[in-house]
């Protein structure tokens, strides 16, 4: 394959204030750099645009740094390596690395984590076997300690990591499983398509008031994207000695000012509650328990996810906008090919 003399990526052009648009973003054309020693030139396939990255934009350092204006972004890729100056790779090789956000990566090949083509698609590996498969994963047996027969809710089901959450929970002997989104299509795809016992839209009534119809015996877990009154309602229906997995918090994620915590932060006592937050990066020890475990579901149908794909880094900002407004069915991609 003949190196390329130019490529495209997507640089933060300012930091946002409130809700992201599409000035924070800007294309920059860039000649890419040949390897130096055990680094690998990789032009990415397809990229990844997660909520997380909506932190990242501002001025603040949380578990990962901040972006920096006029700086390409970084996030989950997978690519083919084009050139390689390091013993492991050759070119051909598809691999999943974290420089995402532009069309070719310079990296080092600790970086680099081989894809297997034989066990999925390559887009697989940044969804369903990806950093958000994991994130379900964990969340659900190493924070939440799933137990047979739970009555389990999670919120923002039909994403990435909830739409996975729940179909894991169920395969693990989870006796109920209730799901949120935020329209009726989402709420037909997550208990037709993914197996749900129960789904809600979230718009249409208050949470508290959908959920404790929909788990008329309490719940057990509580795996939650959500925050806010989700957090609140899931406090409120949850059985003694529940628990939380909490992942993230997308209702607040765009709010400028802190926003008050749930009411009826008491029950956490009287219910002797559990709540514990977490990020999959510390979790990366179980994936090759998780990708054996996972990975034959995923090939003979039993685990079922969708993806939402639009074409084009030009595009990249506009998915990032698209998935975090609630536009994706499952994980959002942008495919670069």
């Amino acid at each position: 394959m003949s190196l390329p003399t130019t490529a495209r990526e997507v640089r933060l052009a300012a930091r946002p204030q409130g809700w992201p648009t599409r000035d924070n973003f800007e294309i920059a054309t860039v000649t890419p750099e040949q390897p130096g020693p055990n680094q690998l030139l990789v032009r990415n396939l397809v990229m990844s645009v997660d909520p997380a990255m909506r932190g990242q934009m501002n001025d603040k350092h949380t578990y990962v740094a901040p972006f920096q204006v006029g700086e390409p972004l970084t996030g989950a890729a997978v690519g083919e390596v084009v050139s390689s100056n390091a013993e492991d790779f050759s070119p051909g090789d598809l691999v999943v690395h974290m420089l995402g956000w532009r069309e070719y990566a310079l990296l080092d090949a600790t970086a680099a984590r081989r894809a297997d083509p034989d066990m999925a698609d390559p887009n697989a590996f940044l969804g369903v076997l990806g950093a958000p498969g994991l994130t379900a994963y964990a969340g659900l047996f190493e924070i939440a300690d799933l137990r047979e027969n739970d009555v389990v809710f999670v919120s923002g089901a039909a994403g990435a990591v909830g739409s996975l959450a729940g179909q894991l929970a169920k395969l693990n002997g989870a006796r109920r499983v209730i799901g949120s989104a935020g329209s009726d299509e989402k709420v037909r795809h997550i208990t037709e398509d993914l197996g749900f016992d129960a789904a809600f839209n979230y718009k249409k009534a208050p949470v508290g008031q959908q959920l404790a119809e929909a788990a008329p015996e309490g719940i057990d877990v509580y795996f939650d994207n959500v925050g806010g009154d989700h957090l609140e309602a899931a406090i409120h229906v949850m059985n003694d000695f529940g628990r939380i997995a909490m992942c993230g918090a997308i209702s607040q994620y765009n709010e400028v000012d802190a926003q008050p915590g749930p009411r009826g932060m008491f029950q956490m006592v009287s219910k002797r509650l559990t709540a514990r937050g977490f990020i999959v990066l510390d979790h990366f020890d179980l994936y090759p328990r998780f990708l054996d475990q996972v990975g034959p579901w995923v090939r003979d149908g039993r685990i079922r996810y969708e993806e939402t794909v639009v074409h084009g880094i030009e595009q990249a900002p506009e998915a990032f906008l698209g998935m975090m407004r609630g536009e994706n069915t499952g994980k959002m991609l942008v495919d670069l090919r």
